[in-house]
């Protein structure tokens, strides 16, 4: 996806869920439009003093955190899904 695929990068839904042994333990959803910072503002503090290769990639992170007391577990798959853009999948490995 280009940003000129994205018609308000400021308005996207973004979803997290967290499924454990084919059943979901988390769930919840957030919009970009609740960043505290916007992205064209993230990007100035970013290339402000540091020189960055043209497909350098920004993350911010969801702000869906499940409630305390709450742990990943080895086997748990997370899924960040953001309108438009895609889904993100990784599986929890014990290291």
């Amino acid at each position: 996806v280009t940003p000129d695929d994205i018609d308000d990068p400021h308005e996207l839904e973004m979803s997290m869920t967290i499924e454990r042994d084919g059943e979901v333990v988390y769930d919840d959803a957030t919009n970009t439009s609740e960043m505290v910072r916007s992205c064209e503002e993230l990007v100035s503090y970013f290339t402000r003093h540091n020189t960055v290769p043209e497909l350098a990639v920004i993350l911010t992170g969801t702000s869906l955190v499940p409630e305390q007391p709450f742990d990943l577990q080895e086997g748990d798959r997370v899924d960040i899904t953001v309108e438009d853009i895609g889904t993100l999948s990784n599986g929890v490995t014990t290291v």
